[in-house]
């Protein structure tokens, strides 16, 4: 473990791996996510664990042998979002430390032997309240938590039970107190009959969420009262499978939910490659700039995906509003186009197997408030697989997709390198590039300025350092169209080329073409 300190992803989940956690691990110090889950792992967790303070996205110990305490050193952590340590045997107290955790998204303590305070504070009051279910004693203000005062009540009343059985052989009182008890069981046996009766309704009411961050008690008959039965003054968006609309859940949360249209008659059949897709993949996912899915509703009237609520709509949306893309400057602009870049290399490279969009377009990149890009609609991405010939059909938007799927069927991750291409020109540009893809590798194209390909609703970029991406990014995106899919970069040279010095020649922005750009090659060293 000590020689792989460049390790970024570690995945060995759903192994036969067994023994003890090596605190070695604690060496790998790049590591972004470490998933150990669905193994027969025993022992401590390392408090070496906590050294791993790169880990942001996911640290999942779950579903293993472990015992003995959480170690403190975890609360390091400070930049994971996704902490599992459901499914052990693990004792103790929640650290205290652990609220320190500020990222965390997602927060899985159940189905161990933890005991004691749950803390109060925003990471504990976040999580779900299945975080928390099937411990040993776990008590506090949050919600289905025992208050810890009544716990203890409870603890001192088993103790009183056991005296009363010998009280009542020597006096009149002992029976009082078995009246109490006789009334006590009634109580519990109603309580637990409303339960089941409201189990039972939930059941009736549809499949209820699988979420990461909400409750789960969310049913069908909510989300048609929030949004009034899906009334079109809720609907933001219209697709090709679904409409999207925006819902404020009792909670406060706002949310997206994309429902799907019924092929056939009124009650709805399940599209499984795009419903069951979303859900599959964004499922194992999580990345900053990739929309987050919170769950799911499957209902015989009603079928719809839960997930982040983007506030300022598609890429697609706001360059069609000139208020709104001027607003849309450039530096937003080319933070947008490495945020794509970003989560395509994330998705072709850190994904094993890796994961083909296929549907990469301006429609299709969200922005949120802070105009920053998440890449959504996963509904015909699909799992490269190395054994597989991976054919498609002829799939995605129209003015996206690679030339030579219309021949050859071959899905590949260049595929999506191209759709890139035509995203980034787009944003530079304003407009969709067309009939210019396909000249700017003739002569005439070569003299076509850059000056003159920038959108006219915004002014020359006066930042060098923004006019300095501005030139890498539309080099870049011209590699990226090149017609031979192999001759185009991938995704992870893309990523990188965007974050090293640009070309000196930046000086010369008003006189730089298209014919200098193409003569730049990337850098093939960062493959």
């Amino acid at each position: 473990m000590d020689k792989l300190i460049n390790l970024e992803f570690l995945d060995l989940s759903e192994n036969k791996l067994t023994g003890s956690i090596p605190s070695q691990l604690g060496q790998c110090s790049k590591l972004s996510s470490l998933d150990l889950s669905w193994n027969s792992l025993n022992g401590s967790i390392p408090s070496q664990i906590g050294d791993l303070v790169s880990l942001q996205i996911q640290l999942d110990l779950s579903h293993n042998s472990i015992s003995g305490p959480i170690p403190p050193e975890l609360a390091k952590l400070v930049m994971l979002e996704i902490l599992n340590l459901s499914h052990n045997m693990i004792i103790g107290s929640i650290p205290s430390s652990l609220e320190e955790m500020a990222s965390l998204v997602s927060l899985d303590l159940s189905y161990n032997e933890l005991e004691g305070v749950v803390p109060n504070n925003k990471v504990f009051r976040n999580a779900s309240p299945q975080a928390f279910r099937n411990n040993k004693g776990l008590c506090g203000d949050l919600q289905n938590l025992l208050p810890c005062n009544q716990s203890h009540r409870s603890k001192g009343s088993k103790k009183k039970g056991y005296k009363v059985v010998i009280s009542i052989i020597a006096s009149l009182i002992g029976i009082v107190f078995l009246a109490l008890a006789i009334i006590g069981v009634f109580y519990l046996l109603r309580k637990k009959a409303k339960q089941g009766n409201i189990e039972a309704t939930t059941r009736n009411h549809g499949n209820i969420f699988s979420t990461w961050n909400f409750d789960g008690h969310i049913a069908y008959e909510d989300i048609i009262q929030i949004t009034e039965n899906f009334d079109s003054k809720y609907c933001i968006g219209i697709g090709t499978y679904g409409s999207v609309y925006k819902a404020v859940l009792p909670t406060g949360h706002v949310v997206a939910l994309k429902k799907f249209h019924p092929l056939e008659g009124e009650t709805i059949i399940v599209n499984d490659e795009s419903f069951g897709n979303e859900i599959r993949i964004l499922t194992k996912i999580r990345h900053r700039n990739i929309v987050k899915l919170y769950g799911f509703c499957s209902h015989p009237r009603c079928i719809f995906l839960v997930f982040e609520y983007m506030e300022k709509g598609s890429i697609a949306r706001i360059l069609s509003n000139q208020a709104e893309a001027m607003k849309f400057d450039w530096l937003k602009r080319v933070n947008a186009i490495k945020s794509v870049a970003n989560a395509l290399s994330y998705l072709h490279h850190d994904c094993i197997p890796p994961i083909i969009h296929q549907d990469i377009s301006s429609k299709n990149i969200l922005l949120d408030l802070e105009l920053e890009a998440h890449v959504s609609d996963f509904g015909i991405a699909r799992l490269l697989k190395p054994d597989s010939s991976n054919r498609t059909s002829l799939k995605g938007t129209h003015g996206y997709i690679a030339p030579e799927l219309a021949y050859t069927m071959a899905l590949t991750k260049k595929c999506d390198v191209y759709s890139f291409g035509v995203v980034a020109f787009k944003i530079i540009m304003g407009n969709h590039p067309g009939d210019l893809i396909s000249s700017l590798t003739s002569l005439v194209g070569q003299k076509i300025q850059l000056r003159d390909m920038l959108d006219p609703c915004l002014t020359f970029p006066s930042d060098q350092k923004v006019a300095k991406d501005l030139v890498s990014i539309v080099r870049i995106a011209l590699a990226s169209l090149r017609s031979h899919p192999q001759s185009r970069p991938n995704m992870h040279q893309v990523s990188k080329e965007l974050l090293v010095l640009q070309p000196s020649f930046v000086e010369n922005f008003h006189r730089i073409t298209i014919g200098d750009l193409n003569a730049i090659e990337i850098d093939r060293r960062l493959i």
